[in-house]
């Protein structure tokens, strides 16, 4: 892209922070498309701020008030801190209204589901109809959300997820990547789905699986 070409991008397209600087935030990178174009990254690590890739600077929270026209994507946690991530989010201080939710172009998302507020969704993934996907999730590449299921608010999906029609995932849960989840099932709050489950049966909230078929792990 030419320098005039960005800078016509950068007068058309809504400006973008995102925190943390992690790897969820430098995949966010690709999947801004012509929506958005991103001012920087939030990080509260100091050995984190400086310049970070294509020379977009990583910065300190006062970036929320240096740029209050930005729209805000927060996109921590990982399998060992997921549970984290309400209070991580929360922290920001930021008004749902302030909060972006950014699709990746490649991304289908059927005009019959229903996405919230502060969500990633990228490349290649399938949204399909009557899905519901809450507040604060993030969704990796390759996963498809059948028809009907519903993502709870703060719940993280890996990359090359099958959700089954009619299940659902509550709020605050972690999916690996590769996992399968079986139709109609429910999947409880804050659980975590270990990298290639097979799941066939609903758990309560609070379980560790993992396996094929999946498995207590405690």
């Amino acid at each position: 892209m030419s320098r005039s070409e960005a800078a016509d991008r950068r007068s058309t397209s809504t400006p973008l922070l995102v925190f943390p600087f992690n790897g969820n935030g430098l995949e966010a990178i690709d999947c801004l498309g012509d929506a958005f174009h991103l001012v920087g990254f939030i990080d509260d690590t100091p050995a984190k701020q400086g310049t970070g890739p294509l020379s977009v600077p990583v910065l300190a929270r006062e970036a929320l008030a240096r740029w209050p026209d930005a729209k805000v994507l927060a996109v921590p946690g990982s399998a060992t801190s997921y549970l984290t991530r309400r209070q991580a989010i929360a922290s920001l201080q930021v008004g749902g209204e302030r909060f972006a939710t950014v699709i990746h172009p490649t991304a289908r998302v059927s005009p019959l589901a229903t996405i919230g507020r502060n969500v990633l969704i990228m490349a290649g993934a399938v949204v399909t109809s009557n899905a519901v996907i809450g507040d604060h999730v993030c969704v990796l590449p390759n996963t498809v959300i059948h028809h009907d299921v519903t993502i709870g608010d703060w719940t993280l999906i890996g990359s090359n997820v099958t959700i089954a029609g009619g299940t659902a995932i509550e709020e605050n849960c972690y999916i690996g990547s590769a996992s399968s989840i079986m139709n109609g099932l429910r999947i409880g709050a804050r659980s975590l789905i270990g990298l290639g489950s097979n799941v066939i049966r609903s758990c309560p909230g609070d379980s560790r699986l993992a396996g094929n078929p999946a498995r207590s792990l405690t």
